[in-house]
């Protein structure tokens, strides 16, 4: 059986620009490819858009295992290396449940939705969303 090309299936991620932001919203599981995937292309992004912020939301997520919550902080890392602040919005109850349980630690900001995802980076950014 053939290897699949995890490159040539479409990312099951959305990155919206807004102003001065990037929004992420991911809307399935994502395999670990797909994960380093998406981490290059937002990556890439941000340099290119001159992003000053980051949301990534999960709110479709149900599942987050050691590997995704690795790629989520090494996202924010390199985001802040390439001057965007980030923030993950919309931890669904039980993912939060389930992460506590598993023991797993993002140590990023979090914020419960879209909403307060915008004001916390207006608030360390200083910019509007919009120009």
């Amino acid at each position: 059986m053939a290897d699949r090309d995890v490159s040539a299936e479409p990312l099951r991620v959305s990155i919206l620009s807004q102003g001065s932001y990037l929004i992420a919203s991911i809307h399935t599981a994502l395999d670990d490819g797909q994960l380093v995937r998406f981490q290059r292309d937002l990556i890439e992004r941000i340099g290119a858009q001159r992003s000053l912020g980051v949301i990534i939301d999960v709110a479709a997520l149900d599942v987050l295992d050691s590997f995704g919550s690795r790629t989520l902080r090494d996202i924010a890392r390199m985001s802040r290396l390439r001057g965007a602040e980030t923030v993950i919005v919309g931890i669904a109850p039980e993912l939060a449940v389930s992460m506590v349980r598993l023991g797993l630690h993002l140590d990023l900001p979090t914020a419960l939705d879209l909403e307060e995802g915008l004001a916390y980076l207006r608030s360390l950014t200083g910019t509007p969303m919009l120009p």
